[in-house]
């Protein structure tokens, strides 16, 4: 009997195993579950339907915006999965979750429904900016490639405000959130508008989570006002109230002048 019990539990062992291979052998390689793939500069991009033209572009500039930031390097090699009818985005949402997109390890993976040419991703009827978001994961690839593994989110447990509002702050480069004076008064009347819901709404109709937007914020002042390094950041013990005080201070501040 005992020897039969161990023979099952052996079966199902290397079942699992097997199993979980063929998982991650299928999110390694996106080609498996995409009809076309086009190379793009450092990217592949992995698609069913014929690949918009407006699509290049808006990578292109969300490119122009990774490279801004610290950890970009120009030899990183990513996957850009679309949402246009593949199993894949599927499967990340079983895996992962519900989400606009996802970045990780070397793959962003489009999840909501992507209109190149008004560059916006629509999830559940909120949009998010097209160009921003994908710089947003690509962001989150650069950290992975930077600090590896077991120095990155979840396992490195990073306070949130700091892993996902650098994504954010590299993202949004529009010529008009590059000023954080400017950024804290939008904030200020745009929490006023929309005190009830989860989302601030830009003027193009796009929306960033809330957290996500005051996590931008603090990002900004740390490494615009108080001139740190992103690794000095996470390195930093400065609670997020702290900073979130700091920051507003010196606000009350530029307001006075």
């Amino acid at each position: 009997m005992k020897q039969h019990i161990r023979k099952w539990i052996l079966r199902l062992t290397v079942t699992g195993l097997l199993s979980l291979g063929f998982l991650v052998g299928i999110i390694l390689n996106p080609t498996l579950l995409y009809t076309n793939k086009t190379t793009f500069g450092n990217f592949t991009i992995f698609h069913n339907l014929p690949l918009d033209g407006y699509f290049i572009t808006r990578l292109d500039n969300s490119t122009a915006s990774t490279k801004t930031s610290e950890l970009y390097d120009a030899n990183l090699k990513l996957d850009i999965c679309l949402n246009d009818g593949s199993l894949y985005p599927l499967l990340m949402e079983k895996l992962k979750g519900k989400a606009f997109a996802w970045g990780f390890y070397n793959k962003v993976v489009l999840m909501g429904n992507a209109n190149s040419k008004d560059n916006y991703v629509e999830l559940n009827g909120y949009k998010w900016n097209l160009t921003q978001l994908i710089a947003h994961e690509i962001t989150h690839c650069l950290q992975f490639h930077k600090f590896g593994l077991w120095k990155s989110n979840p396992i490195a447990n990073y306070p949130h405000w700091k892993w996902e509002g650098y994504p954010e702050y590299v993202a949004r480069r529009n010529v008009d959130q590059l000023d954080l004076t400017n950024n804290i008064v939008s904030k200020i009347a745009l929490d006023d508008l929309n005190k009830d819901s989860w989302a601030i709404r830009f003027s193009d109709s796009t929306i960033s989570p809330r957290d996500y937007y005051n996590e931008w914020l603090l990002i900004q002042y740390c490494l615009d006002i108080k001139n740190m390094t992103y690794d000095k950041l996470l390195k930093d013990t400065t609670s997020e109230q702290t900073m979130t005080r700091q920051m507003m201070n010196w606000f009350a501040t530029r307001k006075m002048n």
